[in-house]
């Protein structure tokens, strides 16, 4: 029994090492820098290997995506944890996700296809989780309007375009100085908080 524990646990380290090293990989030389062949010489194993624990190299970048949500999806709920009021959480949680981008440039690249094109994902629920998030916080700014789901997502999108528009800019130039940016931000989300109401 413990030699089957040990034969998991050194699958699972590989897997982790596999994964670990693409990220590397990716901050060193981008996107495009990404192999099978290079992820296999920097874990020293043949390339075949890393076969058996992932079918191509898009299911390497599928978990990617995937752990890069289930990290955006832990700010964006602490986040909201650190507020009380409904307005404030929906400013709190977009100040994290425009973090989260600036903190993970490669893995929101990924995520969002910020140059580069993002990859098929299967049906995880983590990518839904940050909609979720958002769109009961916009439900609850709203009050007892009753919005119907065609216009929480107007509004999630309108949040979404601004937000996303503004990090887009920024990984691709040279973009503002921060302090500017976040200004331009807070401005936009309670802007668009205001007309919740």
């Amino acid at each position: 029994m413990a030699s089957k524990d040990r034969i998991l646990r050194l699958k699972e380290e590989t897997r982790n090492n596999i994964l670990e090293a693409a990220c590397k990989i990716v901050k060193e030389e981008g996107w495009q820098g990404l192999s099978l062949r290079k992820i296999a010489d920097a874990i020293e194993y043949t390339a075949p290997i890393i076969y058996e624990y992932f079918a191509n190299k898009e299911a390497i970048l599928q978990e990617l995506t995937k752990k890069g949500y289930l990290v955006l999806n832990k700010d964006l709920i602490q986040a909201k944890k650190s507020k009380g009021n409904p307005a404030e959480q929906l400013e709190a949680m977009w100040l994290a996700y425009w973090k989260f981008a600036f903190e993970n440039k490669e893995m929101y690249q990924l995520m969002f296809g910020v140059e580069m094109t993002t990859c098929h994902m299967v049906a995880f629920p983590e990518v839904q989780t940050p909609y979720d998030l958002f769109t009961e916080t916009i439900i609850e700014v709203m009050g007892d309007k009753n919005p119907s789901e065609d216009i929480i997502c107007q509004k999630y999108y309108t949040y979404y375009s601004v937000v996303h528009g503004l990090i887009s800019i920024n990984l691709v130039g040279n973009g503002l100085p921060n302090d500017i940016n976040l200004q331009i931000l807070k401005d936009a989300i309670t802007g668009i908080t205001r007309s919740l109401n």
